[in-house]
Parts: structure tokens; sequence; C-alpha cells
């Protein structure tokens, strides 16, 4: 199963290499020429130990048999250099190309994949295993070619020198490729571990920095450090077995080749003594036989870097392989008025666990829905249902007349206004995040969206005002701040229905008061789905659903919810008592 998903992988790693075939060939070009110039280099200096022997003159023959051998080198050099260029140009593409894929696959992968799987995780396959990935590529490169060509012009050379020498280093060079091949087989599962645990240390560290302060004020810190031990020491364990392994790789087949080396000597030092070679031509073979092994130990070491830039490599194309959320129509959903409708629905986040069913929900076009119900009752969940987050196990959801699975999420989307009590901001400017929904928004339009949410007064006392920019989920701000730019987003666009999931949770008593004035004039003629858990924010709801494990256990004004004395009457009294 493991040699089936290696040869999976490789696959994949090849067809992103072949795009590159031009490249790809110049490199190739590349490596025989320095190759064949490198491996010449033997022929002059075999021909000047002869003429050594035969006692000519240094200035007559040997001179410019050495500038021959600088202008060879030279060449051979600057072959290597042009070519180690164009590698590092290759293997940085087709890790810009994987990025580029991975990072696009996770903009389109169903909402369920993003929640089953820790954001540290994702980030270590999209940034550490491709740069692991990208260093035994790369090594691949610098050496495979280099090598592979090396071995078989070597033994050509070799071969015209004399074929029974050749023949032995062919009968024994089988045994340095099955030592590294057997190695390289036994350490691809642990680079495999290592690569896992290393998104698990990734993940931790993201987790913990994301929320120091609740590990300082619950004093977790010592408990941090004793988890992140934890995962550091079985990241070192793994580590040294992969590193131990895989460097039995190198010192093995060096003594093999030296056991070729030594048995070649031996045998051409016979022939010499015989005259089947000269002593020029034992030189040359020597030097032959040096270079025909050096590749194997270059080899055996990037067959090891390969391991695990496989193992990185699988992980990253793992992610790429993940289905999307596949369109089934192109149909647009356009003009909205807002008629919802939600019969016999089904929905479980895990098969093993029920959530919502059987239900049934008809609401007309303007009304306030308000959503009430202790936590874990299924009131994000319907909004996720809503917004085409995740789709119905059973039943269906109509909107307008129209299943919602008919139109593309796009549009859906498009005509839904949603603002979240976890607020998102990106790094950039206040205005660049306020005009997320409609980017060719007017600074004027901004303005007023601002205005109309109250935010605008906080903003202009910032340095910049809309221009000033703040960092990542906007550090700079209070959770209240960022709350109203979210508002302030919604407003900007008013599409012709709105999620409010407690939008004003982080917003002060006195500021709420004049939003939920802002949010009643927006709201007019606009089906509006309320969630929230101050009930006083819901009083002039047109229906009120009382939701209790994923089902609708009472619905209607909160004055006939209040007379009923029932479920949602003893929710409001509690908050009132």
């Amino acid at each position: 199963m493991k040699d089936k998903k290696q040869t999976g992988t490789w696959k994949k790693v090849l067809s992103y290499i072949s795009r590159y075939k031009v490249l790809l060939f110049i490199t190739l070009l590349l490596a025989f020429t320095s190759v064949v110039l490198t491996l010449y280099i033997p022929i002059i200096v075999g021909n000047a130990i002869d003429l050594i022997v035969e006692n000519e003159k240094i200035s007559d023959k040997i001179l410019p048999l050495l500038w021959k051998t600088i202008i060879l080198a030279v060449s051979a050099a600057g072959c290597q250099w042009l070519m180690n260029m164009i590698n590092n140009k290759i293997t940085y593409q087709v890790v810009r190309d994987i990025r580029n894929e991975a990072f696009e696959r996770l903009q389109h992968v169903p909402l369920r994949f993003i929640d089953g799987h820790s954001y540290g995780e994702i980030v270590s396959r999209v940034i550490s295993d491709v740069d692991q990935f990208a260093d035994g590529l790369l090594m691949g490169f610098t050496q495979f070619f280099t090598g592979v060509v090396t071995i078989l012009i070597t033994l050509v050379f070799m071969f015209r020198i004399n074929v029974w020498m050749g023949g032995v280093v062919v009968v024994l060079t089988p045994l340095s490729l099955f030592v590294a091949r057997f190695i390289s087989k036994k350490t691809y599962h642990l680079f495999v571990e290592q690569s896992e645990t290393r998104s698990e240390q990734t993940s931790l560290i993201e987790e913990m920095i994301g929320n120091q302060q609740v590990v300082k004020a619950y004093h977790q810190e010592q408990d941090v450090i004793t988890k992140f031990d934890e995962v550091n020491d079985r990241l070192q364990g793994c580590s040294l077995k992969a590193t131990f392994f895989s460097s039995l790789t190198n010192p093995s087949t060096r003594f093999l080749n030296s056991l070729v080396y030594a048995t070649v000597g031996l045998s051409g030092a016979f022939f010499a003594v015989k005259g089947s070679v000269s002593v020029g031509e034992l030189s040359c073979f020597l030097a032959y036989a040096n270079q025909y092994t050096k590749p194997f130990n270059e080899i055996s070491g990037v067959i090891t870097e390969l391991q695990n830039a496989l193992a990185c490599a699988g992980r990253v194309l793992d992610l790429i392989a993940e289905p999307v959320e596949k369109e089934e129509t192109v149909d647009v959903l356009s003009a909205v008025k807002g008629e919802v409708e939600m019969e016999n629905v089904y929905f479980s986040y895990t098969a093993d666990k029920k959530l919502v069913e059987d239900f049934n929900l008809k609401v007309k076009p303007g009304q306030r829905i308000a959503i009430v119900g202790p936590t874990g009752c299924g009131k994000t969940t319907l909004i996720n249902l809503l917004m085409r987050f995740y789709d119905t196990n059973y039943g269906k959801i109509m909107l307008d007349g129209i299943n919602t699975r008919k139109v593309t999420r796009h549009s859906l989307r498009k005509n839904i206004g949603m603002v979240l009590q976890e607020t998102w901001l990106k790094s950039g400017t206040i205005y660049e995040n306020i005009c997320i929904g409609k980017p060719d928004a007017t600074k004027e339009e901004v303005m007023e969206a601002a205005k109309a949410s109250h935010a605008h007064g906080f903003i202009k006392r910032l340095p910049k005002g809309y221009d000033t920019v703040i960092g990542q989920h906007g550090v700079s701000l209070s959770q209240g701040q960022k709350q109203l730019l979210s508002i302030a987003r919604v407003m900007l666009c008013l599409p012709p229905m709105l999620i409010l999931d407690e939008a004003t949770s982080s917003i002060d008593t006195r500021t709420e008061c004049k939003i939920q004035e802002a949010f009643a004039r927006m709201m007019e003629g606009r089906t509006s789905f309320i969630v929230a858990h101050r009930l006083s924010t819901i009083r002039e709801a047109d229906m009120i659903l009382v939701m209790k494990d994923g089902n609708i256990i009472e619905q209607g004004r909160h004055e006939e919810l209040l007379e009923q004395d029932g479920f949602y009457a003893n929710l409001y009294n509690s908050q009132y008592s």
C-alpha cells in the first residue's frame, strides 16, 4: 500500500515537473556537456602520463595538454553553474505551482474539511511540507541528472579502455544499488511520521499563540509547556530515527564503492603487468572508476532526501486532491424577494450524532425571524444551511420557490448579508476592510455605511482615519470596534436578505441601542434572521423560533410566547429575574 502511495506521489510530482520540458531538456543537455568535458580530462592526463613515461619534453607536447585541461575544466564549471541556475528555476516554479494549487483548493473545499482539520496542520502542509519538498527536489535536480549521465558516460569510456575491467565494475555495481534501495524503503514511513509530528507541533504553536490571553488567565503556561515538550520529544525521536537509518545509505554505498575501486585497481595492475593497458590508460581508468562510484554516493544521499520530500509532497498533494464544492448548476439567483421555506430538512455534522431532524419552516418576504435557544441547539447550524456552507443530508431549502441547490452558491451568498459574532478583518486599511463586499464603493459610500453603523466616530480618531492600516485580525482594535466594521460592511452592500448572528454581542449597551435602530431601518422590507442570546434585542421580531436539540419547540411573537409560559418564557425570565 505504501509503495502504491509512493508511486502515485511520484507520478503527480513528475506531472508538475513535466510542465517545464524545455528547461528540463536544457538542463539535461548541460549535464551531459559538463560530464563529457569533465570525463575527457582523465584522457588528457593519461596521455600526459604516457608522454612522461616516454621521456617527452614538457614544453613540446605536455604544456599544450595542460592548457587544454584548464579550458575543459573552466567550461565544465560554467555548464555546471548554468545547470544549477536552471534547476533552481524549475524547482521553485514547481513549488510555486503546488502552493498556488493548494491555496486555491483551500478556497473551494467544503467548509466541512476546514472544520475537520486544525488550522496549524493546514498551514504546515502549505508552508513547511512544501519547503521540505523543495529542498529534496532541488538536491535531486542538482545531483541526480549529473550522477546518472556520469555513470552512463564513464561506462562507455571504461569499456573503450578495457572490456574486462569495465565488466568487473558493472558486475559489482548492483550491490550498491540494492543496499540503497533496501534502506530507502525502510526510511519512508519514518519520514511520513516526522512530517505528521511536525504538523502537530505547528498546530499546537499556532493554537497557543492565538490564545495566549486564555492560557495566561487560567495559569496554563506549565501545562502548555509540558504538552509542547511531549510533542517536541516525539518529533526529536522520529527525526533522529529517520536521519539515523537514512544516514546508513551513504557509508554503506561508500564501502561497497571502495571495494569496487580496490577490485578495479588490482585487476588493472594485473592487466598493466601483462601489457594489456598502458600506465596512462590504467591511470585514466582508475579516475573513471572513481568518477563512476562517486555518483552512487551522491544519489544514495539524494534518495534519502527524496524519501523526505515524497513524504511531505504526499501530504500537500492529498490536500490538492481534496474534492471541491461542485456547482451542480450555472443558474444564477436574481431579484430575490426573501421567501424562505425549509421542507423536511435532516442534517448532522457526523453520522453518529444526530442534530437537525425533520425541520420545517416558512418565512414570508420581509419578515424578521429571531432564533433563540440553548447552546448547541442548532442555531448556527441553521445559518450554515441557509448560506450553503453545509448542504442538507435530506430535505430541501427553497428561496422564492427555488431550491437553493439549483442555483450557484456565489449568487445565493451575494444576496445574503451576514454579520457574525466572531469577526474577521484582513491586513489592510479600514477602507479596504469595509468595502470587501463592494470593492467599487466610493469613499463617500463607505463613510455613510460607517456612520450608519456608528463606526465613523472611532475611525476618525485613528491616526490616518479610513486609511489607517490594521494588522491581521485587526489586533489593534477592540472586539466591539471590529464588530462595528463588520456591520458597516453589510450596511454598505444592503443585500435583500440579512443574517445577524450575535452581531452586537461585543458592543456596549448605549451603542447597541443606536445600532438596533439602524438595523431596524436596514431590515425594513428585507427578510432577516437574527440569532441572539440577549432576548431584549428581539422583542420586535415578526417571529421568534425557539430551538432545542435541532428542532423548533415553540414559535410566535414575543408577547405570544410569554403568554404560553413555556421554554421561551423561562429563558426570558431567567435573564430578567
